[in-house]
């Protein structure tokens, strides 16, 4: 096909599952994501895996990304209960949106702007009911997030189960740490964002015990900056952290963070 991936496993037999020679779960999305995540994989391998998930598996036109393709049905492959979904549905073949918030922090942690931006609309279930239309297509809350969508004709774009899912906080985690950057590590925060181009500028308000941070982070241009910066109250902080202390006072944070136009892994 063009694009190496990952295997996903052997069954005891020693026969591949999410190998190009299956004919059912040839790619499964896990594999390739956790290549990165874990950090286990080559960097030229991790970049091909995820090249193979966003070929494969991320329907941009349909708005959703598939955990594995093609969906389990005749095969004599025995997975276990993912196997007793209607192909399409759920895990078998259908967004499972824990795998699929894996897949957009993958393409973070490879600092492949674009496509985290890309995955992480797809995901944002306000996207499925901008019109009277794909609200009826979507049929569940835009407001929370789904734990899955379908990918099965006449039913494709539909969500699944919502309210329960623990995928609602890895979305949290997406946002705030791989697309914002924003790390803690005790009593210091530490941003590293992978934003969108034309993104100027974003802020939080950050509350350390009784005492308010309000941080702006500006993504500038390598003429403006050529290095991240941090100041805190006009002082710059030459650790670039952002050092917490509670003194019941509030303080102004600038972060400057250059546009990375070739901050691709190495």
């Amino acid at each position: 096909m063009g694009w190496p991936w990952y295997r996903r496993a052997y069954f005891d037999d020693g026969s591949p599952l999410g190998s190009a020679t299956n004919t059912e779960c040839r790619i499964d999305s896990i594999a390739q994501s956790w290549s990165v995540l874990s950090g286990a994989g080559t960097p030229e391998h991790m970049r091909q895996a995820m090249e193979a998930v966003d070929k494969l598996l991320v329907h941009r036109d349909k708005k959703l990304i598939q955990l594995l393709d093609p969906p389990f049905d005749k095969s004599k492959m025995e997975p276990g209960y993912i196997k007793g979904y209607v192909p399409g549905v759920r895990e078998n073949g259908g967004q499972y949106t824990h795998a699929a918030i894996w897949a957009a922090m993958a393409f973070a942690a490879l600092r492949d702007n674009q496509r985290l931006w890309d995955l992480l609309s797809i995901i944002n279930p306000i996207n499925h009911a901008r019109s009277p239309e794909e609200a009826d297509i979507y049929k569940v809350e835009p407001y929370v997030v789904a734990s899955d969508v379908y990918a099965l004709f006449p039913h494709v774009g539909r969500g699944g189960w919502t309210w329960f899912t623990g995928s609602a906080a890895w979305l949290y985690r997406l946002i705030l740490e791989s697309l914002l950057g924003m790390s803690i590590n005790m009593d210091k925060i530490t941003f590293k964002p992978c934003l969108p181009a034309d993104w100027e500028e974003f802020k939080i308000s950050y509350l350390f015990r009784e005492t308010v941070y309000r941080i702006t982070v500006r993504q500038t241009t390598n003429e403006e900056v050529e290095a991240p910066s941090v100041t805190i109250d006009g002082f710059v902080r030459q650790d670039r952290t952002i050092q917490l202390i509670n003194d019941h006072q509030e303080h102004l944070v600038e972060v400057k963070i250059p546009v990375a136009s070739e901050d691709k892994i190495k």
